[in-house]
């Protein structure tokens, strides 16, 4: 369902989590927001600052499908790591 971080790495870890609680919606809840997207400053493990962004976007295929990716970001240190499913109707 969603694309394998790296284990060791904290941002890899924090997205996961993010997309967790991201597709953590039901369907319909879903499907009402899609296309949307919002970013937010947060707290990686160790303290440092990051930025969160998840998007809600309509997938080519298959149709009707949701893709929903999540990007954390530490801006200072030009890293990051992303995580990305794809939701589909029940």
């Amino acid at each position: 369902m969603a694309v394998a971080p790296d284990p060791r790495d904290e941002l890899s870890l924090m997205a996961m989590e993010e997309l967790d609680a991201a597709c953590g919606l039901a369907w319909p809840e879903i499907k009402a927001i899609t296309p949307w997207g919002d970013s937010f400053t947060g707290f990686a493990p160790s303290g440092r600052e990051v930025e969160v962004e998840r998007r809600y976007l309509w997938a080519h295929a298959p149709e009707g499908a949701v893709s929903v990716e999540v990007e954390v970001r530490d801006v200072g240190a030009r890293t990051g790591a992303e995580a990305k499913a794809l939701i589909t109707p029940d």
